[in-house]
């Protein structure tokens, strides 16, 4: 078993570049599928996710080559199965990526339905009631959703609530429907942007992206281009709260502030001191943290993703704070961990009310999520002690060597491997 250890109580400080966003990188791994010719991707992650969906790909017939650069070169050509194997999708939601791709290129698909992190239900109506809309006729039978079309027409379809995942299927399809599909309540997020952006390059007639109408003309082949994958937001938030919560200052650079508007307004909100240059952020991290209150929202509101990390933030705060999360109704699992570290936290339905405490205390604690596992990272970080966390493959999934970017900032972490007798080697 794998732990990472931290011993906490330093300051941190430091510059760190910013890494390719994996959530921008799994479906434009997945929209290839829909490419006539070589692709080239520059800056994707070294992720498990990532190798996860390459192997999903190439189960399919892609060609994948991946360099240790972080530039990805991926040939569809020979793909010749729109069967997706459950082995493999039960490991990431965004595996589902790849329906809408394999149903505007085979005119059919058989996808199980997707796993990855427990945050609570994430069904897959509004993507079904796309696929529908453009033409396709969807079953759900034994786990998996099967899709099959004569014809993909264009449709304007209004999304029932704001969805990335939707979003992004329904966009992939519409590029090879005949005719213009209009998408309303379409997700703004920047990674369905940089998937926007991506299929253009490659051919198609996209608008709209980032606002909350995308319009797609549909065209019959796309061709080959040279993408780079846009910054990992919340990877940068994470680190950004690793100065704040430790009394330290951290700078990300090659990142829009834009895409962490919301996050840094509740950081300053709590008395940082936060600069937002052309292409960095800097965050100080103030004398005493102040509370705030949080409601999670679809971009360009407070992304989900950032309230476990906001959470050990505040559980330091001088004064009670409140968080309520609106989109996933799973995403309070690792209060419980918090606790054990020392934090006062109580949960109603999907409000957690944090009272801060002057000092964390290390534990032994387990990661349920890939956010959640950082949010433990964070408070151990400021905590007194040492922190053993488990969980660490969540970590992986998400955040690309974290101890190794930790130390360039001055933290004390190491990765363990451990048996139930106790460590065995330390890395």
């Amino acid at each position: 078993m794998t732990r990472l250890v931290v011993r906490g109580g330093k300051r941190l400080e430091g510059t760190l570049p910013s890494m390719g966003a994996k959530n921008a990188a799994l479906p434009i791994m997945a929209a290839c599928l829909l490419v006539s010719g070589p692709v080239v991707l520059e800056r994707v992650p070294r992720l498990i996710d990532v190798e996860v969906m390459i192997s999903i790909l190439e189960f399919l017939g892609a060609k994948v080559v991946y360099h240790s650069n972080g530039r990805m070169e991926i040939d569809s050509s020979n793909v010749d199965k729109f069967r997706a194997p459950y082995e493999l999708v039960k490991k990431i939601h965004a595996s589902f990526d790849i329906t809408g791709p394999l149903l505007a290129r085979f005119r059919q698909a058989e996808v199980p339905l997707p796993g990855g992190c427990v945050l609570g239900y994430r069904g897959v109506t509004f993507h079904i009631d796309g696929f529908r809309a453009l033409g396709a006729e969807v079953e759900l039978e034994h786990g998996h959703l099967i899709a099959k079309a004569s014809e993909l027409k264009g449709a304007h379809i209004l999304i029932g609530r704001s969805s990335v995942g939707a979003t992004k299927n329904i966009m992939m399809t519409a590029c090879l429907a005949k005719g213009t599909t209009v998408l309303e309540n379409a997700a703004r997020e920047p990674e369905v942007v940089d998937l926007a952006d991506f299929l253009n390059a490659c051919g198609a007639k996209i608008s709209g992206a980032g606002t909350t109408e995308i319009t797609v003309e549909g065209v019959k082949a796309l061709h080959g281009a040279t993408h780079r994958i846009i910054s990992d937001r919340l990877e940068a938030g994470t680190w950004l709260l690793a100065g704040a919560i430790t009394n330290g200052k951290v700078t990300i650079t090659d990142i829009h502030p834009a895409y962490l508007g919301a996050f840094l307004d509740k950081l300053t909100e709590t008395g940082a001191e936060v600069e937002r240059g052309k292409d960095f952020i800097t965050v100080k991290s103030p004398k005493v943290i102040g509370p705030a209150e949080i409601l999670t929202a679809p971009f360009p509101g407070f992304p989900t993703d950032m309230q476990p990390q906001f959470i050990s933030y505040l559980s330091v705060a001088d004064g009670t704070s409140i968080v309520t999360e609106t989109i996933f109704d799973g995403r309070f699992m690792y209060v419980a961990e918090l606790l054990r570290m020392g934090a006062n936290i109580s949960i109603t339905d999907r409000t957690a009310v944090i009272k801060g405490v002057h000092q964390l205390t290390g534990a032994p604690v387990e990661a349920p999520d890939i956010r959640a596992g950082v949010a433990l990272l964070l408070a151990a970080l400021r905590a007194e002690g040492e922190t053993s966390i488990g969980g660490v493959k969540y970590i992986d999934r998400g955040y690309e060597r974290p101890e190794e970017r930790l130390h360039l900032l001055g933290a004390d972490v190491m990765r363990c491997v451990t048996e139930e007798s106790g460590l065995e080697a330390k890395t």
